[in-house]
């Protein structure tokens, strides 16, 4: 019997791989930006692995969320392979 990729059973059960950019501010510096890029498996629309690290970011971490930007890969598919249109030479 063979074992299922951990990773395609949970896109099975409806988990896609979600990556979160956090953009946020220390309190001592409100005009500096910076940004933190996180991803997981997670399960749209509601997000709830993003929600609990967010939860604990706020709880935990200095840090003052300014924004959060969220992209996910919403369907199971085939991988797209595309042919590069340029020559490359090797010595």
């Amino acid at each position: 019997m063979r074992k299922v990729d951990h990773d395609f059973a949970e896109q099975i059960r409806g988990l896609r791989l979600t990556t979160a950019e956090v953009t946020y501010y220390m309190p001592d510096h409100p005009a500096l930006l910076q940004t933190f890029v996180w991803q997981t498996q997670d399960l749209a629309p509601k997000y709830p692995r993003l929600t609990r690290f967010l939860d604990f970011w706020k709880s935990e971490i200095d840090a003052v969320i300014h924004t959060v930007r969220i992209a996910h890969q919403g369907l199971i598919r085939p991988a797209e392979w595309r042919f590069a249109d340029c020559q490359m030479r090797l010595n």
